[in-house]
């Protein structure tokens, strides 16, 4: 199972890249545990950029050829951009994840949140236990 170590995550299986040195804006997907437990992801619905949410809110849904699941956002904050590509070829949750995957970007509100989320190693604990 690929957890890549400079990211935080989510116990809901988000993860969390930072775009800036202040840790203002931040990049998120889901994790490929979650892609795998999904499968085959067929559609995503992707949040309004400009839109405000509050953390642990439901932001984003992935359906797969499975079940649709919300998408819940690891901190307050406003979504500046979504990942468009995904409108076209929503598979890219499922081939790369941590990369092409990626689903949008928050500029934080509130920056103390991000001590809730899980390091790489909890984030494995969680998962394998």
């Amino acid at each position: 199972m690929n957890i890549p170590k400079d990211l935080l995550y989510t116990k809901t299986h988000e993860w969390i890249r930072f775009e800036d040195s202040e840790k203002r804006v931040i990049t998120v997907g889901i994790t490929e545990h979650a892609q795998a437990e999904l499968t085959d992801i067929v559609y995503v619905e992707l949040p309004e950029v400009g839109k405000d949410f509050s953390a642990a809110s439901p932001i984003a849904v992935v359906e797969s050829v499975k079940a649709a699941s919300d998408i819940y956002a690891p901190t307050s904050g406003m979504v500046l951009k979504v990942n468009e590509s995904l409108q076209h070829d929503p598979s890219l949750i499922n081939s790369d994840p941590f990369g092409a995957g990626w689903l949008f970007r928050l500029r934080l509100s509130i920056p103390e949140e991000l001590e809730k989320l899980l390091t790489p190693s909890l984030y494995l604990q969680q998962i394998t236990s």
